[in-house]
C-alpha cells in the first residue's frame, strides 16, 4: 500500500538545477564570504546553501514543509547533513521548525524586515564611516569598478540587479578593518538579500532609484565628502527598507491590520 502523501511538500526538483548567480550570492551569504569556496565547505553548509537558493528565489514557498528524507533522496546524502543544513538555516530565519510538522519555510514578515534593517542601518552606517576615514583610496576604487557592473545588471533584471547590489556591499562590508562588525553585517545579510530581490521583483522601478543613489555615493566617495556619504547611505538603506514593506504587504498580516486601521480612519474623517 502506498504511503499516504505528506501535505504541503514542495516540488524538490529545483534543488538539482543549474546555480545561478543569485544562488551564488546566496552562497556566499550562507558561508559567511569565506574564501575557502564551496566545494571545500562542509556538506551540511553546502546543502544549506543549496536550500537558501531556491528560498530565495521563490522556488520552494512559504509554509511548505521541508522533509529531510525527500532531501536527503533527491541529493542523494544522508539524513545526518541534512538534518544540520536545516539548523543552519533557522539560523538564518529561512526556516523554522514546528511542533508535528518540522521545518517549515518561513514567510517574509514585515516586523522582522524592519528589526533587520534597523539593525542593519546603524550597523552598516558604522561599518562604512569606519572604511571611508581608515581605506578611501580602496573604497573608490572598489565603487569605480563595481558601479559599470550595477548599471549593466538594472539593464538584465531584478535578480541581476540584487546580486550586484548584494555583492557591492558584500565586498564594502569586506574592507572594514572591524572583524566583529564585519561578522554581525554578514550574519543577517542572507535575510536581507531574500527581501531586497523580492522587492526588486515587486517594482523594478525601485531599482532606477536605488541606482541613483549608488552613483551619488560613487560622486560622495571620489569627493572625500564624509557627511554626504552616510547621509545618502541612510537614504539608500531607508528606501530599500521601504519598498521591501510594500512587497511583502500582500502577505504581511502586520500590513494588512495597519492598512485596514488606517483605511477606517480615513472613512471616518470623511464622515
Amino acid at each position: 500500500m502506498a504511503r499516504p502523501k505528506t501535505q504541503n511538500v514542495p516540488d524538490l526538483s529545483a534543488l538539482l538545477t543549474p546555480k545561478n548567480p543569485l544562488m551564488l550570492a546566496v552562497e556566499r551569504a550562507v558561508l559567511r564570504g569565506q574564501d575557502s569556496g564551496y566545494a571545500s565547505a562542509p556538506i551540511a553548509e553546502q546543502i544549506a546553501a543549496r536550500l537558501a537558493g531556491v528560498i530565495t528565489l521563490d522556488l520552494l514557498k512559504s509554509g511548505q514543509r521541508l522533509l529531510e528524507k525527500d532531501i536527503s533522496e533527491v541529493l542523494h546524502v544522508s539524513r545526518a547533513p541534512v538534518r544540520e543544513a536545516l539548523r543552519i538555516l533557522e539560523r538564518d530565519r529561512l526556516v523554522e521548525f514546528q511542533v508535528r510538522r518540522g521545518a517549515i519555510v518561513t514567510a517574509p514578515d514585515e516586523s522582522e524586515l524592519r528589526d533587520i534593517f534597523r539593525v542593519r542601518s546603524v550597523l552598516y552606517l558604522t561599518m562604512l564611516e569606519q572604511v571611508a576615514n581608515e581605506s578611501p583610496a580602496e573604497l573608490e576604487a572598489l565603487m569605480s569598478e563595481r558601479l559599470p557592473r550595477l548599471v549593466k545588471a538594472a539593464d538584465e533584471s531584478p535578480d541581476a540587479y540584487a546580486v550586484e547590489s548584494f555583492l557591492l556591499n558584500f565586498a564594502t562590508v569586506d574592507l572594514c578593518r572591524n572583524r566583529l562588525l564585519v561578522d554581525i553585517l554578514q550574519s543577517i545579510s542572507l535575510r536581507t538579500l531574500r527581501y531586497l530581490r523580492l522587492s526588486m521583483v515587486a517594482d523594478p522601478q525601485s531599482i532606477r532609484v536605488s541606482l541613483k543613489r549608488w552613483r551619488a555615493l560613487h560622486k560622495a566617495i571620489v569627493g572625500r565628502d564624509g557627511e554626504t556619504l552616510l547621509s545618502l547611505a541612510a537614504q539608500r538603506l531607508d528606501e530599500a527598507r521601504d519598498a521591501a514593506v510594500q512587497a511583502i504587504a500582500p502577505v504581511s498580516p502586520t500590513r494588512r491590520a495597519g492598512k485596514s486601521q488606517k483605511q477606517k480612519t480615513s472613512a471616518a474623517s470623511l464622515d
